[in-house]
């Protein structure tokens, strides 16, 4: 078992994004206090320029900390040279506490499904029972199961490409995927299904200190009859859990848009974990954002 630190960051917020975003030539800073090998805190900001508004710094899902600690610190921990409006993707529900430090919402916020990882007979015990029994059915399906470092040519980079385009949801490019396996050898990982020889299913996972990402995942349809994806995703679970990671990312769950994969994803035994919305803070705006009505920062 390796030895990590004990923040749990999210993808966004690891130094391993910091150093694939470094590598790819875009604009990013790191911060923590505390002890470098193991600190109290960490953030990470990324410089982006949009339309409009011009260059903004974005510290998404961060910053992350041991404990609690004040929104209205963050802008000061984000902030380069100068002062640019920050865009924050809150990462725990505390809107009244961003109101009264100045942030403009956004976006509401949106709804993650975090999978703890332990044992395999507590994992085995947490999941629901139709999808315990789909998974004791793929053991008796003829399915060969394969892990492989994740390269910018295998064929789930452009399946995952042609399945976001299809059913209209948004993904990391395909390049900075390929760049975080360049960056990070034995931390892009793809686990593969094959019937007969034919490639029926795959999924992507991206490995960052304690937590783990599902980034990708694709299955045509023999996988799909033959729940490749439910065994895909066990191999996941017990290899990250052996490895010292203590949750998994399963990403954004819609009950309006994708019913099947939300159901898919909680049958794992994953714990919702509602996310703080998209805020604003922009000098100009936070004596405005201080007043706002309660209702306008939920």
């Amino acid at each position: 078992m390796q030895i990590m630190e004990s923040l749990v960051l999210p993808l966004t917020q690891s130094l391993q994004y910091a150093r694939t975003l470094k590598a790819l030539g875009l604009g990013v800073r790191c911060g923590f206090t505390g002890p470098e090998h193991d600190p109290d805190m960490r953030w990470l900001v990324q410089s982006r320029r949009l339309p409009v508004i011009g260059q903004v710094d974005l510290m998404s899902r961060g910053p992350v900390s041991h404990d609690p600690t004040p929104p209205e610190t963050w802008p000061r921990l984000a902030r380069a040279q100068r002062a640019r409006p920050l865009i924050l993707n809150a990462a725990q529900q505390n809107a009244l506490s961003l109101r009264a430090a100045g942030f403009w919402p956004l976006m509401t916020p949106a709804t993650l499904a975090i999978l703890p990882l332990a044992p395999p007979d507590q994992m085995r015990a947490a999941m629901l029972q139709k999808w315990r029994n789909r998974l004791n059915r793929s053991a008796r399906a003829d399915l060969r199961l394969t892990r492989h470092a994740l390269t910018g040519d295998h064929w789930i980079m452009r399946a995952e490409v042609l399945q976001a385009r299809t059913r209209h949801y948004r993904t990391l490019p395909p390049a900075l995927i390929a760049a975080f396996a360049r960056e990070n050898p034995g931390h892009a990982l793809v686990w593969e299904a094959r019937h007969n020889g034919v490639a029926v299913a795959a999924i992507a996972v991206l490995r960052h200190g304690p937590m783990a990402t599902w980034q990708m995942g694709v299955s045509l349809p023999e996988g799909r009859r033959l729940n490749a994806m439910n065994a895909l995703l066990w191999k996941a679970m017990t290899y990250l859990s052996a490895r010292g990671h203590s949750q998994l990312d399963l990403g954004i769950v819609n009950s309006d848009d994708s019913p099947g994969l939300m159901h898919f994803k909680l049958g794992t035994g994953a714990r919702l974990h509602r996310l703080g919305g998209t805020w604003l803070h922009l000098g100009a705006l936070a004596p405005i954002a201080r007043r706002l009505p309660g209702r306008l920062a939920a």
